[in-house]
């Protein structure tokens, strides 16, 4: 018996041959977009971030006070920058005068340290650093040369970074703005289920970044002040400038707390080596009662992440814009969370495509095509009695109770098919 000849392949239609190569342009053009305009894009990310956070005391103003949206995001944008600059005054004018006094005495500091005397003395000493540095003097003033001959370079970072930040500030105040509008606008185009389903998910994205940045500016704050009592009492110099250092610091995830105190631990170490070791034994009880302790009694109210999933985002934002990317890698890792959740939680409280019949699941059309009966373990579903009890009208009296039962019995067949 020869085989049977296969079948001629069809050629595959210009049609598809021209969306497979058009899809293909189009990704590879996409891609090229996306990475030219990356920074932009880092722009809207972290405006939208900042327009999150700040919506809710927009909200507040807008509903409670009565106000127009635009004065109530003017009003929340005054006190953001006053408190911002109240911070940064806070930080920078003990460094100022620090600085000046440093640089009044550096004559003085630097024949003490000659003669081994004063905090600095013991060091150049111990590591003789006089020398080194004379061997290096060379190699300082290239350093120094070298920085001249790149100012413009810093000059274009600079107006770079202030460039950048007048654009977010400006997409920011557009988002609270025309944010809410916009939002409804997007909702108005889906139906009501969908519409629903879409705007508890974006509160509750809203709920996890909002509470994600309460909770740490907390935890910040009660870092700063306990470093501030600490060395206040342990008389550390510069104790002011320190403890805002560990509070800002503390923004950061995961390392924050540790790169707050090497600065502190180093000043305290200039000045007693005793101070140095008590500062190093303070920041190391108080990162095990910030880990212990306050994260998970603030953060499991706000986003309860992993902390696997954490320091991968972590990582993540890091390797994309740097500090910046830390500080948004959680509250983004809590979005992705919250979108996940809720696709499973959809999925899982779907109907099923098709009924299934018994405890093998079986699907209802395969049943009907091999016509098995149902399993057993399945009840068999209720019938009208009605129907049963109703008898012919032309039935006679004189019918025999075997006629009768055949007659039922021949109805129930019928009602159950």
């Amino acid at each position: 018996m020869s085989p049977e000849p296969a079948a001629p392949s069809r050629p595959v239609p210009w049609r598809t041959i021209w969306a497979a190569i058009g899809s293909v342009v189009a990704t590879l053009a996409a891609i090229t977009v996306v990475q030219a305009v990356s920074r932009i894009l880092i722009w809207i990310l972290i405006a939208g971030f900042f327009a999150i956070v700040l919506s809710p005391p927009v909200d507040w103003l807008e509903h409670r006070a009565r106000m127009r949206r635009s004065l109530a995001t003017i009003l929340v944008f005054l006190f953001g920058l006053s408190l911002v600059g109240g911070l940064m005054y806070a930080f920078i004018t003990p460094i100022v005068d620090q600085s000046q006094e440093f640089a009044d005495n550096f004559p003085r500091y630097v024949e003490e340290a000659k003669a081994g005397e004063g905090p600095l003395g013991g060091l150049v000493q111990r590591f003789d650093l006089d020398r080194r540095i004379e061997e290096r003097r060379d190699d300082f003033e290239k350093a120094l040369n070298d920085l001249g001959r790149n100012s413009l370079d810093i000059v274009r970072g600079v107006g770079n970074a202030v460039a950048a930040t007048l654009t977010i500030l400006v997409l920011t105040i557009l988002m609270l703005l025309s944010g809410p509008r916009m939002l409804r606008t997007g909702l108005g185009a889906l139906s009501p289920p969908n519409a629903e389903r879409v705007r508890h998910v974006a509160a509750d994205c809203a709920k996890a970044v909002t509470g994600y940045v309460a909770g740490n500016l907390l935890i910040s704050v009660i870092a700063g002040v306990a470093s501030f009592i600490f060395f206040l009492v342990a008389d550390v110099p510069f104790r002011t400038v320190l403890a805002l250092w560990v509070a800002f610091a503390d923004l950061i995830p995961l390392v924050g707390a540790t790169l707050g105190a090497i600065p502190a631990v180093i000043v305290a170490f200039l000045n007693s080596t005793a101070l140095g070791i008590a500062t190093v034994v303070f920041f190391v009880v108080y990162q095990q009662f910030e880990n212990h302790v306050l994260q998970v009694t603030i953060m499991s109210k706000t986003v309860d992440l992993n902390p696997l999933v954490v320091l991968v985002a972590v990582l993540i934002g890091v390797e994309l814009t740097g500090i910046l990317g830390a500080l948004l890698a959680i509250p983004v890792a809590g979005v992705i969370q919250v979108l996940g959740r809720d696709i499973y939680d959809e999925r899982r409280g779907r109907l099923k495509d098709e009924p299934t019949v018994g405890s093998e699941q079986v699907p209802v059309s395969e049943l009907a095509a091999s016509g098995e009966p149902p399993d057993a373990s399945v009840p068999e579903p209720a019938t009208d009695p009605a129907p049963l009890a109703a008898e012919p009208a032309a039935v006679g009296a004189g019918e025999s109770t075997t006629g009768e039962s055949s007659t039922t019995d021949a109805t129930t067949t019928e009602v159950r098919q």
